[in-house]
């Protein structure tokens, strides 16, 4: 296990938090480990219960490691005056266990996988008694200088691991990136849609608008409603037949705008549900629904269907 750093130039460290890795010399692993001023090491225990494999790791520290060997993160960092890490894994009320409840969480761990790190505790605890401390068995590098940090060389195939690590966290981070920019151009999407939607309905409302003014101006001078329909009917009579005997919303009335003309000038109506959804800005299942209030109020009646199967409407003469 590596020795806590120390920052040089400091007589007591009781100003600082050290935050580094932790690695298993036996397996590569690295654990996010905290090495507070008085020299004590925590690690968060949702990183060892995932090495280990225990699955919940609540339950796992209420079996196998006592009260005093467990605390959160606001209450050790706050024992020395000191302020919570920086980023997003490092929760107020993230659960910390020290070295020992460590080695208890290891020693209870059933799993095959879990031999090294056992083997790794016997290792400790035989070599502390025998030298009276614990390194990594690589040899030390003395620093250069009084109060400079003691380092490790550490064994080349736990370099490599951790290399690795940061190349699978560069990656997820560059992944993570590309998702979020995806999604925004989505949204933009989504928003100019709904824009391009809004602009159809008002311009759809503005032409039922004009039309009804001008129906409104052409009855006038008709000295009975019943005088709607003529032998030859036109569009504008039509409509200002329907709109004497109706009283539907604007979404009816977009739809007859669009096919009065056509069921006046060719005798009937036999384009697709999706041409008149593109023409109003309206769906396929909404135009159904006014053909059938149309048909209902006897506007129109069906005479069977096209050949790629598009009914077929005509007018209902009076």
């Amino acid at each position: 296990m590596n020795e806590p750093s120390k920052r040089p130039g400091s007589a007591d460290q009781h100003e600082a938090i050290d935050i580094s890795d932790f690695v298993f010399a036996a397996t590569g692993d690295r654990i996010r480990r905290l090495t507070m001023p008085d020299g004590n090491h925590w690690f968060p225990s949702v990183d060892v219960c995932k090495e280990l494999g225990y699955t919940t790791p609540r339950k796992a520290l209420l079996d196998h490691v006592p009260e005093e060997h467990r605390d959160n993160l606001e209450t050790v960092t706050g024992g020395h005056g000191l302020s919570i890490p920086a980023g997003r894994t490092w929760r107020r009320d993230l659960q910390l266990i020290d070295l020992q409840g460590l080695i208890l969480l290891v020693n209870a761990c059933t799993k095959p996988a879990c031999a090294p790190f056992k083997q790794w505790v016997a290792e400790v605890i035989e070599t502390v008694q025998r030298e009276g401390s614990y390194s990594l068995e690589e040899a030390e590098v003395q620093p250069a200088e009084p109060g400079a940090p003691i380092a490790y060389a550490m064994p080349e195939q736990v370099a490599e691991a951790i290399v690795r690590l940061e190349e699978l966290n560069l990656r997820a981070d560059e992944q993570h990136a590309l998702v979020q920019q995806e999604s925004l151009t989505l949204q933009r999407t989504m928003v100019e849609m709904q824009r391009a939607t809004l602009v159809t309905q008002q311009a759809i409302a503005q032409a039922m608008e004009r039309i009804a003014n001008r129906l409104d101006v052409l009855t006038l001078d008709r000295p009975a409603p019943t005088a709607a329909f003529s032998a030859q009917p036109t569009a504008e009579s039509v409509l200002a037949d329907w709109r004497q005997r109706l009283s539907v919303t604007s979404d009816v009335w977009a739809v007859a705008v669009v096919i009065v003309p056509v069921l006046v000038e060719e005798g009937e109506l036999r384009q697709p549900l999706d041409s008149i959804a593109a023409r109003t800005g309206l769906s396929v299942q909404r135009v159904n629904d006014c053909l059938r209030m149309l048909r209902k109020h006897a506007c129109i009646h069906s005479r069977g269907g096209t050949d790629d199967g598009a009914p077929v409407y005509v007018l209902n003469r009076p």
